[in-house]
């Protein structure tokens, strides 16, 4: 029996003129996804992809769990595909669907009819459908409203095609629609999050993680190395810069007052970070930074960090607290990653008493007493070491 993959545009189809922009790139993605499964036949029919192996031995399975976090795609399924007569679509449903339906009580049938030269209109072709099933499935009832399972056919162009239901999808639009960014990547929580937001919404993204050894340890750098790892299946491909920041961060402990350290630090790694995305004509920088969560969060805060550097911050996590974030670190698979116990050089030097509502007068006043910082600064940027992260 022929197997495909349906996968179903969201938000893209509402697009204008460069509709097909955003779907050349989806199909370029899914080839790329579905390469290690096997091999595929990739196109676009009626606002809907198909990915259908081109032997036996593709791996549906790992094809459709790929497919399923590719950027882009609404809803997917996978289906059998038949001929337009009534009879081998209710051959193909008894036999595609018969461990789905035979531990299931209740069903339904949804039909959608694309090809109107097909001689039932949707209801006749759900009610027919649902007589064959009834009659090879005598202990299912039918409920309409909360079935175990929805058997949906769909008439097509090419063929019938019969499946389970739709699987929700990775939503949003395809990675690279919307520009390129930098997120700082930290070995928490909250940044794998906010990279895995931005994506979603079409960035793709370049990664900047700061060291301070032997503040941190080489665990520490590995940690972040696999949150990225678990972030690429979402974002695509990444490069993950590597910045060396102990001279600076030292510097900084020991030339501005210790107070106002944190915003410091962040302002230094913003820049530097804004040097890293113009060397790779990134336009905007992208944290996990979520609104009073800690003292270089408040709005004082980060309205001092933001002017360091001219690029845009992205701060998708802004409004939620530590309980959402969460649940979408689990749902992408990076959480238990992320509370490892290594060391995070943002908590290193940390003040007992950080200033939480800096004023931009004093922090520049605080950077104009560090001179050597911009000097630093350039060092670390250029000594930055990058470690391709290849799916």
């Amino acid at each position: 029996m022929k197997e495909l993959i349906l996968a179903y545009q969201g938000e893209m189809a509402l697009k204008g003129l460069n509709r097909a922009t955003f779907e050349s790139v989806l199909l370029k993605t899914m080839r790329r996804r579905l390469a290690a499964a096997g091999e595929f036949r990739v196109y676009k029919a009626q606002s809907t992809m198909y990915a259908e192996p081109l032997d036996d031995g593709a791996d549906m399975d790992l094809a459709f769990e790929n497919v399923s976090k590719i950027f882009g795609i609404a809803s997917l399924a996978r289906a059998a595909v038949c001929e337009k007569d009534m009879r081998s679509i209710g051959d193909t449903a008894v036999e595609y669907l018969r461990d789905t339906l035979r531990a299931a009580r209740t069903f339904k049938v949804s039909a959608k009819r694309s090809d109107k030269s097909f001689a039932l209109n949707s209801m006749e072709l759900a009610r027919e459908l649902g007589a064959v099933l009834l009659a090879a499935y005598p202990h299912l009832k039918v409920d309409v409203h909360h079935p175990d399972v929805n058997v949906m056919v769909e008439i097509r162009d090419f063929a019938a095609y019969v499946h389970g239901g739709k699987r929700p999808g990775a939503g949003g639009l395809p990675v690279s629609t919307s520009g390129k960014a930098f997120l700082m990547l930290s070995g928490g929580i909250d940044s794998p999050v906010a990279g895995y937001m931005m994506a979603r919404r079409g960035l793709s993204l370049q990664c900047a993680h700061f060291a301070s050894p032997p503040y941190t340890s080489e665990r520490a750098r590995m940690k972040v190395l696999q949150l990225a790892r678990e972030l690429a299946p979402w974002t695509g491909n990444l490069n993950v810069y590597v910045v060396p920041y102990t001279a600076a961060q030292e510097y900084l402990r020991d030339h501005v007052p210790a107070d106002l350290f944190t915003v410091l630090m962040r302002r230094s790694m913003l820049r530097i970070t804004a040097m890293l995305a113009k060397r790779d004509d990134a336009k905007a920088i992208v944290t996990g930074e979520s609104l009073a969560q800690v003292a270089s969060q408040t709005l004082m805060a980060l309205a001092c960090t933001d002017s360091a550097q001219e690029l845009p911050v992205l701060r998708p996590c802004i409004g939620m607290d530590k309980t959402q974030i969460t649940e979408i670190a689990r749902h992408i698979g990076t959480f238990e990653t992320s509370i490892q116990p290594y060391e995070d050089c943002c908590t290193i030097f940390t003040p007992p008493h950080p200033k939480t509502k800096p004023t931009l007068a004093e922090v520049e006043a605080a950077e104009a007493g560090a001179p050597q910082l911009a000097a630093l600064e350039q060092e670390a940027f250029e000594k930055a070491e990058c470690v391709k992260i290849i799916l």
